[in-house]
């Protein structure tokens, strides 16, 4: 009694107290209580009292509810009946309301009901229990239809405690059940008040989606029931529902599929096409609109593949379709464009599932289904969903941003158009837009919305148009050079000239025409910093797709170039976007010869380092003092640079005359994460593409990231060591230099990384280092598993599986996967013995905490890299490794795994040892996690037992 006293005054704190702290506090204390074993008790209690007013009886019918889904392994297996009879009494108590309420008491049951056998709730489970309940009780029918309609949702609820072989047996008692329910159901539908709550229920039981034939539901009361409304005024919800529903029963594979759910098609289709008249009635309500549009969606979706065959009934659907498509209203008309999408791949795609005995036979059908809709498919256009609004200056970020959400998926729908009709088809149909509205568009003060919105859709279909198509975008680029500068129409045009780069670079015309581009372009990168970014982006199309015909104009783009990037005149380029005429310009020196390049990359590096050279020549403390920012807006240019300049030999000299700057970086700015980050960037890109060119440079390097990286554990500089190591790892001349870094590195960070604390504190440099780890697997195996340190290593990616950082835990497990498939490569088979050496004193940890992992000590988002690395430990330790794993889950009581389910464990990682493809014993694996994760109870027993964070590291033998 006292523990519901202070449940109702926790519960008046929480709700009606001033102070935001004891309002806090009281949520804490009630959150506290749900978890514990009195909360079954006094939730009841409170329940069945008559005084407890409605906040108590909302918390504690969740509380109960919360209790049986998740706790019920707490109460002893005679407790049953006694809550069964108590939830029982509590559904007819609340049988009228508060609907919360009921609606909390009925999915408690239903939760129960998925924990308890079917035989325990009499012969024929909890439907039948539930028939012969409102048989004797037929005043409190609505509370026991709530309970029939929340039922069937239990089954894909795992909020639910239950073991999966527990589960999939509801599965199967319900579908067992099925004409049972139908039966209650359909007995229901004589009482008028309760039709809407019966369809609600059918729909509900639908979802199972297996169970009756097609030509039983055709004729079935509870589907015409439904069927019936749709003749009246008012469209019930609850009939669409069943619809919907039925709609999608007969496209699952579990319920036969289309073929053997044809009868209840044939009453189904013409039904809803009864309704196509009512999308047009003005008269008619918003939302039956909306659900008429729901059914004709769910009908495209659901028939797609019989649509795609071009049948006249099927021309029928897709008549109406566009006409929701066409629908003002965005949010009726998206609906359909999921079906346009699923048309297109099903009339465009290879492997079509029709009988036909040569692929010229399948290519003709396909074209014969193609011509069928491209009529249709020319119409779907709705130029004015993008279309800017009138007011779209006084529209709020949020307003701005769905608009443009709109206009993407708008576009996603004239590429699926696209693909049907053909880039060029469409392209036609788009500039006869783009021409008239041109024609109304001769200066910055005229509408410029609809051109906009034309270019709009043609950069939209670009992949789609031919780089050779000559009849349409000679016109089109005339059109858009011409236009007005309006910022958002000059932002368009930008965007539509990068999308068309590798039609400029096959026109004929193209060298002619690339002029006035750039001038445009150049224009947008002086109106406004949306026009610049877009321009920019074009830029580098252009550079890139047409740099053999820019070659000549280098004289040109340097002018661009250094505008940009000095932030001379009036250019509004931003220092992020200036990275794309950084990229641009590197493109196009790739295709000079190797001496002209070499010119052109020092004048391309020369805006870059001089202002980094004025810094380091103030000397350390002005370096010193600079923000990051000052710094890195170079740095990063110069990694673009070195990342697409494809010369080699040119990137080599370049990185060479900078060093000595690079260095007083790395010297003097050591401890600025952000400085380091960028510089590591640079020099790694520059690794990347001077590869073996680089000479001294690379020495250098190395040790300056040695030497500072036990000083300052800056992670960026195990990343660069990353790349060193795929670049040289094979070359013998620099074995010594290599093995001396590694050794280093990795003596340094297990020293660093000595406990899960110093994990969580240094995720990077976990993260990093791993991946080092594993790049020496692949690239110096020779170097790095004969040494010291490879042992030292393992054991700290013991102790750092169970991060909670995801990149960090990945590269751990990553590296450990590596090291168990290390068999797998005939190159490395010689330090197999090595390292079993290391691996097989320590196997019975690493399997114990492996398998602590899957049940638990790390998120579930993370199951299938630690089910890929344990059975990669079986298939390299065979038998020995299933000895390990025994070991291990027979430290977890009966209570949390059964001996059965620890079989199936067992026997699914004795399978992948002995060679059985991994994809088939993964559900077996994966289904441990799911049994010990099931609440939280269970969880901190089974890691209680596993205690993979005290696990003593094995000795070096």
């Amino acid at each position: 009694m006292e523990l519901q006293n202070t449940v109702k005054e926790a519960l008046n704190a929480l709700y009606h107290h001033p102070d935001d702290g004891v309002r806090m506090q009281a949520d804490r204390w009630l959150q506290d209580f749900q978890r514990t074993l009195d909360a079954w008790q006094v939730a009841d209690n409170l329940l069945h009292d008559a005084t407890s007013n409605l906040e108590t009886l909302i918390f504690c019918s969740q509380t109960l509810r919360s209790k049986v889904q998740r706790d019920f392994e707490e109460l002893p297996a005679e407790a049953f009946r006694p809550l069964r009879d108590s939830l029982n009494n509590l559904l007819r108590k609340f049988h009228k309301g508060p609907p919360k309420v009921r609606t909390q008491i009925s999915i408690a049951v239903a939760a129960l009901a998925v924990h308890v056998p079917a035989e325990d709730w009499g012969g024929g489970g909890i439907v039948k229990w539930l028939q012969d309940e409102m048989n004797l009780h037929p005043e409190y029918i609505p509370g026991f239809l709530e309970l029939l309609t929340v039922l069937p949702e239990e089954v894909f609820n795992y909020k639910i405690a239950a073991r999966p072989e527990r589960r999939r047996q509801f599965d199967k008692e319900l579908t067992s059940q099925m004409e049972v329910a139908l039966n209650i159901l359909t007995a229901c539908l004589n009482i008028n008040e309760l039709k809407e709550q019966v369809l609600e229920a059918f729909a509900s039981w639908l979802r199972l989606k297996h169970g009756i034939p097609g030509s039983v539901l055709a004729s079935h009361p509870l589907v015409l029931t439904a069927l019936s409304s749709l003749n009246s005024e008012l469209l019930s919800e609850a009939s669409v529902n069943v619809i919907s529903e039925l709609i999608h029963y007969t496209a699952a594979g579990s319920s036969g599929g289309v073929t053997v759910q044809m009868p209840l098609i044939q009453v189904l289709v013409p039904k809803v096409m009864n309704l196509k008249a009512q999308l047009r009635d003005s008269s008619k309500d918003e939302e039956d609109v909306k659900a008429i549009a729901r059914l004709f969606s769910d009908m495209g979706d659901s028939y797609v593949e019989l649509i795609a065959t071009g049948s006249d009934e099927s021309m029928l659907i897709v008549q109406a379709l566009l006409e929701v498509a066409s629908h003002p209203e965005y949010y009726i008309a998206s609906m359909t464009f999921n079906f346009w999408h699923s048309l297109q791949v099903n009339l465009t795609k290879r492997d079509l599932h029709i009988s036909f005995v040569n692929e010229s036979s399948i290519e003709a059908e396909r074209n014969r289904r193609l011509q069928v809709f491209v009529q249709l498919m020319s119409h779907l256009f709705p130029y004015f969903r993008i279309q800017y609004p009138q007011d779209y200056q006084d529209l709020s970020y949020e307003d701005l941003k769905e608009f443009k959400q709109t206009r993407y998926a708008v576009a996603d729908v004239l590429i699926d158009a696209a693909s049907v009709l053909g880039g060029d088809a469409t392209l036609r149909i788009l500039y006869m837009k783009l021409d008239e509205a041109a024609a109304c568009c001769q200066n910055e003060k005229s509408e410029w919305r609809p051109a906009e919105a034309a270019l709009f859709g043609i950069r939209a279909i670009s992949s789609y148009v031919s780089a050779v198509e000559a009849e349409v975008m000679p016109k089109v680029m005339d059109r858009l050079l011409k236009l007005p500068q309006h910022p958002q129409l000059l932002q368009t045009v930008c965007l539509t000239i990068g999308a068309y780069s590798k039609w400029l670079d096959a026109a004929p015309g193209g060298p002619s025409i690339l002029p006035s581009v750039l001038d445009v372009l150049m224009s947008g990168m002086g109106v406004s910093e949306d026009s610049a970014a877009a321009a920019a982006v074009a830029f580098r199309q252009i550079c890139d797709d047409c740099r053999l015909k820019l070659c000549g104009c280098l004289d040109g783009l340097f002018h661009i170039y250094h505008r940009a990037v000095n932030g001379e005149g009036s250019f509004k380029v931003s220092a992020e976007d200036s990275l794309h005429l950084v990229e641009a310009l590197s493109k196009v020196i790739t295709e000079l010869p190797p001496d002209h390049a070499k010119r052109a990359l020092e004048a391309l590096c020369l805006p870059v380092v001089t202002p980094l050279q004025e810094v380091v020549s103030q000397g350390p403390d002005t370096l010193n003092s600079k923000p990051a920012r000052d710094l890195t807006v170079h740095i990063d240019r110069f990694g673009y640079i070195f990342r697409y300049v494809n010369h080699a030999e040119a990137v080599a000299d370049a990185i060479q005359r900078l060093w000595p700057i690079f260095k007083a970086i790395f010297d003097l700015r050591a401890w600025d994460v952000r400085t380091m980050e960028s510089l590591c960037r640079a020099c790694k890109y520059a690794v990347r593409t001077s590869g073996r060119c680089m000479g001294f440079t690379i020495g250098a390097m190395l040790e300056e990231i040695q030497v500072l990286y036990q000083q300052h554990h800056q992670p960026c500089f195990l990343y660069l060591s990353s790349e060193v190591i795929k670049i040289f790892g094979s070359d013998p001349s620099c074995a010594n230099y290599l093995k001396s870094l590694i050794e280093a590195l990795f003596m340094h960070t297990t020293h660093l990384l000595t406990s899960i604390q110093e994990f969580t504190a240094r995720p990077d440099i976990a993260d990093d280092c791993f991946l080092l780890a594993s790049r020496c697997i692949r690239y110096c195996p020779q170097l790095f598993i004969p040494s010291a340190v490879f042992p030292s290593l393992v054991d700290c990616s013991m102790i750092g599986i169970t991060v909670q950082h995801r990149e960090a835990s990945n590269s751990i497990l990553t590296f450990l996967s590596d090291i168990f498939d290390l068999a797998n490569s005939t190159e490395v088979e010689q330090y197999l013995p090595i390292r079993n050496a290391v691996i097989i004193p320590r196997g019975p940890s690493i399997t114990r905490i492996l398998i602590a992992s899957l049940t638990g000590a790390l998120p579930s988002s993370r199951l299938e890299l630690v089910r890929y690395t344990l059975l990669s430990l079986c298939r390299a330790y065979g038998p020995q490794s299933v000895e390990w794993a025994k070991e291990s889950v027979s430290l977890i009581p009966l209570t949390a795994v059964t001996e059965f389910e620890r079989s199936r464990f067992l026997k699914a990682l004795s399978d992948a040892a002995s060679g059985v493809n991994v994809n088939a014993v993964s559900a077996l694996v994966e289904e441990l996690s799911e049994v010990c994760r099931r609440n939280r109870t269970v969880m901190e027993i089974v890691q209680g037992s596993l205690r993979p964070l005290e696990l003593n590291i094995a000795p070096v033998s």
